[in-house]
């Protein structure tokens, strides 16, 4: 059974309202994290950049503009099927994308046939597998106090 989706989409990465350019950006999913979905920018001089959020809240800024804190996404007209707006920020720093809906819908939809919508926790070693990664992550981080200290 296959594990994980992936797909590559051009965005446009909105410096300000007179220039944007256009970006290749890579799209993951993998069943052992049901919840999020992983976006990979690829700025042009820069080191690919991965920001990783709730599968549904991308699923729902397609159709209207939501997110919290760090990651929001809405439609640029909300009565269509259109375009969608991807804001990330950390700090005060923020980056602005402009996506068509199309090739996000089509991503969705392949995450949606490997672990459907709202059946993330009947995966049997989701549990585990998170106690697993939070365990590398405490691990990393206290092999990392012991290099710098």
């Amino acid at each position: 059974m296959r594990e994980s989706v992936q797909a590559e989409v051009m965005m446009s990465f909105l410096v300000s309202e007179e220039l944007a350019f256009r970006i290749p950006v890579e799209l993951g999913y993998e069943a052992r994290d049901p919840y999020a979905v992983r976006l990979t920018f690829h700025l042009p001089g820069d080191a690919p950049v991965t920001w990783a959020f709730g599968r549904e809240l991308l699923l729902d800024g397609i159709n209207k503009a939501c997110g919290d804190g760090d990651v929001h996404i809405a439609p640029t007209h909300p009565e269509e099927l259109s375009d969608v707006h991807i804001r990330l920020q950390v700090g005060c720093d923020r980056a602005l994308f402009r996506a068509s809906a199309a090739p996000l819908v089509a991503f969705l939809d392949r995450t949606d046939r490997l672990v459907p919508l709202g059946r993330e926790r009947d995966l049997g070693d989701f549990e585990e597998n998170l106690d697993m990664e939070l365990g590398k992550i405490l691990a990393e981080a206290r092999q990392n106090e012991q290099n710098a200290g």
